[in-house]
This record gives C-alpha cells, sequence and structure tokens, in this order.
C-alpha cells in the first residue's frame, strides 16, 4: 500500500488512515459507517456517486435498507455544518446519489511520522483528587506489560469527572512510548445496533497507526471475518477473496478470531483499547470483552469501558 493521505477541506481534515475527521484541533465523531461513506465521497470528489455504488462500497457483504446512504448522508450534513438546499460540501443528485463539491486538498502522511506532527497537542487535563485511583490504574498497567490481561470499567455519576480521570491516565502512558492506544466511540442508537462498532473503530485507527501493510497481514492470518469489515485496509481483489471465505461466519468464531488477533496485535508492544460511552454499547461488544477477559492466555493487553452515563 501507499502511504496514508489527509484530505483537507477547510475548516476540515480527513485522516483516512487514522479513521479521524478534524476540524481544527477537534476531532468530529461519527459512526464508523458514516465515517466510510465520507471517505468514499471524498475520494470520489466532483463525480456523481449513485446509492448503490455506496451500498457496495460501505456495505459490500450486509443486506441494508436503501435507505441507509441517505442516512448516514444527513448524519455528515449535521456534522459538517452543511444544508442541503445551499450545500458547501455534499450535494445530493435526486434520484441518483450524491457528490462532494468541495474543494480537497490531498497530502501524503509517512507511516513513520510521529502523530505529535500531525496536530497540535492538547493541554493536559486539571484532575483533583482522583491519585489514588490513577495510581491503582498505572499498577495494572505495568501488569498488563507483564502479559497480565486486565479489564477495567470506569463508572459513575455524570460530571464527577470519568473523562478527565482516563485522559490524565493515558497521558501519563502515552508519552512513554511503551503502549499502542486505540480508542472507539459508542454511539446512541434505536434498534438492533452495529456489532463490535467501537473496536471496529479502535481497530481501524490501530491499523493506521501501525501500518497499515504488517496490520493486515497479521488480521488477514487468524481473523479475516474483522478484516472484511475494513475495506480501507484492502485492495479489490483482497476484498472479493475474503468475502467468499467469510460467508457464513458465526459469532463465535469471530470471538475466536478477535480473541487471537489480539494476542498477536499484543506480542511486541502492549495495547490499551479504549470503549468510551459504553452504556450505549452493542451487545456483540459487551460479548466480546467478556471473551476477552475469559482469556487464561498471557496477554499484554488493557481494556478500559468507560460510560458516561449518570
Amino acid at each position: 500500500m501507499g502511504p496514508a493521505k489527509q484530505y483537507l477541506f477547510p475548516p476540515f481534515r480527513l485522516d483516512s488512515a487514522n479513521q479521524q475527521l478534524c476540524c481544527g484541533d477537534t476531532e468530529v465523531r461519527l459512526r464508523r459507517k458514516t465515517f466510510e461513506v465520507l471517505c468514499h465521497l471524498v475520494q470520489n470528489r466532483a463525480q456523481l456517486v449513485t446509492k448503490a455504488a455506496l451500498l457496495d462500497a460501505v456495505w459490500p457483504d450486509v443486506a441494508v435498507s436503501d435507505s441507509m446512504p441517505a442516512i448516514c448522508v444527513t448524519e455528515l450534513r449535521k456534522a459538517l455544518g452543511d444544508n442541503a438546499t445551499t450545500p458547501r460540501f455534499v450535494e445530493t443528485v435526486h434520484g441518483r446519489g450524491y457528490r462532494f463539491i468541495a474543494q480537497v486538498t490531498t497530502t501524503a502522511v509517512s507511516d513513520s511520522v510521529p502523530k505529535t506532527l500531525l496536530a497540535p497537542r492538547k493541554p493536559t487535563p486539571i484532575m483533583v483528587g482522583r491519585e489514588a485511583e490513577l495510581a491503582r490504574m498505572q499498577g495494572w498497567c505495568s501488569e498488563v506489560l507483564e502479559g497480565e490481561r486486565r479489564v477495567v470499567f470506569v463508572a459513575g455519576e455524570a460530571g464527577i469527572g470519568k473523562t478527565t480521570f482516563v485522559t490524565a491516565f493515558l497521558d501519563s502512558i502515552a508519552d512513554k512510548k511503551a503502549v499502542r492506544i486505540a480508542h472507539g466511540q459508542c454511539i446512541e442508537h434505536f434498534g438492533a445496533g452495529e456489532a463490535y462498532m467501537p473496536v471496529l473503530e479502535a481497530l481501524s485507527r490501530l491499523g493506521g497507526e501501525w501500518g497499515q501493510s504488517r496490520f493486515a497481514e497479521i488480521l488477514n492470518s487468524v481473523a479475516p471475518s474483522w478484516l472484511i469489515q475494513m475495506p480501507a485496509l484492502l485492495s479489490d481483489t483482497d476484498r472479493k477473496r475474503l468475502r467468499l471465505e467469510t460467508q457464513g461466519v458465526t459469532q463465535q468464531r469471530m470471538l475466536r478470531e478477535i480473541a487471537q488477533a489480539l494476542q498477536m496485535l499484543t506480542s511486541d508492544i502492549p495495547l490499551v483499547l479504549l470503549l468510551e460511552d459504553l452504556h450505549w454499547s452493542d451487545f456483540a461488544t459487551l460479548e466480546m470483552i467478556s471473551a476477552v477477559a475469559r482469556r487464561a492466555e498471557p496477554a499484554r493487553l488493557l481494556i478500559i469501558g468507560r460510560d458516561s452515563c449518570g
């Protein structure tokens, strides 16, 4: 694969490899499928992208309603501050599809470029009265470095500082360069949620930071049913091959695959997997956390589940 790319359409910056959309220094949260719709539109900017093409690109192996592209575009417009009547970014071609109309500048980003050079560092949050809890988290992290997996839930009433606490902990270990940190976001949904959504988001971001070729190689060897759900990491040929190989995959197999994948991904450098707003999680993600936590084999893995309900 070639170098990762960033797409600039002021005031926004789209980093497809790291699965991030930013407005200035602030990350704009999107559902994974909505993010993939944006990527596909931007990569085909100034061209008509039909609804059928979006369904094939973003939902290649899932039977979904024809209305899903429209739902994602509506979410995009809200995130971008766009207007369907007088669009600046996404234009609707009625009865056919969509077109990304903003001017886009593309820049290549080498996998070797430190992430601190890609965006300004955010100020460290102020945390008062949580020194004991922070020390306990750092102690668990030390155990993870020695090969003992840990799952930690950070919960409590709204406004007590859960986000500040988790951020302070991550900041305390990030500069040591001894761990990888990946995070995924649970989104409030109505009806059945997308299975494993925050985990897939976290893994997609991890793939961008790791180096896409090596990351895809690991998943291809032990977790193909997860890799097929990350189209940004695949060529058309690999996507078609994996589609055939993973037909009829069961949830039990997916759980076995992710356990093996996390084992391999943490063999050289420990991983901290942060899953935010876990109270909105789909049931499959909770089962995955439980299955991974029960594994007896050593793994340098720390899963942090944070909720924000109060």
